[in-house]
């Protein structure tokens, strides 16, 4: 089966200077960047490097997953931020773990062996409601005896036809939640791989913590009252 690494990127270019050696880029058979117009440096930076870059034709991380589907010539993806909360080491045993037959692989940043960058937190209120979330999921659509611990990470890899048998069109970062959920409701094979979160390198982060809960609620209310 052939291999495509997805980097997803908007204005990380103090991030990509200091992990770009770190992420193997030769070893697949495929590998772009999907921007929405990055205007720090960041597309030149990958350009400078021989890497295609994807404009998208509109912001947002759910425009980028389902132009990837499109785009993409390979069987397996895997999708991957350089922004230093995810780590490169892990973009390989993604790709393993759909080599080993399952359909969607996740880094987890919840299950044991694993960490999120909130751990130290005394108020990790985003970890709490990514487990609330996550508890919701388990609890209305997963029917295969195995708790998925992390349903929201977007750090993860995907059959390519099974991404496109999803038919995912929700906005901003919900679509890996609506990826998740409905995997569950087609029962296909899940696994999850323990994953270290780092600390974010440079600016904030994109997903702004209200704005995204709000879109989550919404994709779980859709998909609980839809077939």
């Amino acid at each position: 089966m052939t291999k495509c690494l997805v980097i997803l990127t908007w204005n990380e270019i103090e991030a990509v200077k200091k992990l770009y050696d770190k992420i193997p880029v030769n070893k697949y058979d495929e590998v772009f960047v999907i921007d929405p117009g990055s205007n720090d440096g960041t597309i030149e930076f990958f350009k400078e490097k021989g890497i295609e870059v994807k404009i998208q034709p509109k912001k947002g991380r759910g425009v980028a997953f389902v132009m990837a589907a499109e785009i993409a010539k390979s069987d397996l993806l895997v999708f991957f931020g350089p922004d230093g909360n995810e780590n490169p080491d892990d973009i390989e045993k993604l790709f393993q773990g759909l080599e080993e037959g399952n359909d969607i692989v996740i880094a987890s940043r919840f299950m044991k062996g694993a960490r999120n960058e909130e751990d130290a937190s005394l108020l990790p209120l985003r970890k709490w409601a990514n487990q609330i979330f996550t508890l919701l999921v388990n609890i209305f659509f997963n029917r295969t005896g195995t708790y998925i611990t992390d349903t929201i990470n977007g750090f993860r890899g995907i059959k390519k036809d099974k991404l496109k048998e999803l038919k995912l069109n929700a906005e901003g970062f919900a679509i890996e939640f609506q990826m998740t959920i409905r995997a569950l409701k087609k029962r296909f094979k899940i696994k999850e791989i323990p994953t270290i979160e780092g600390e974010r390198i440079g600016g904030k982060s994109k997903a702004k913590s209200i704005p995204t809960g709000l879109k989550i609620l919404k994709v779980l209310l859709q998909e609980l009252f839809s077939k």
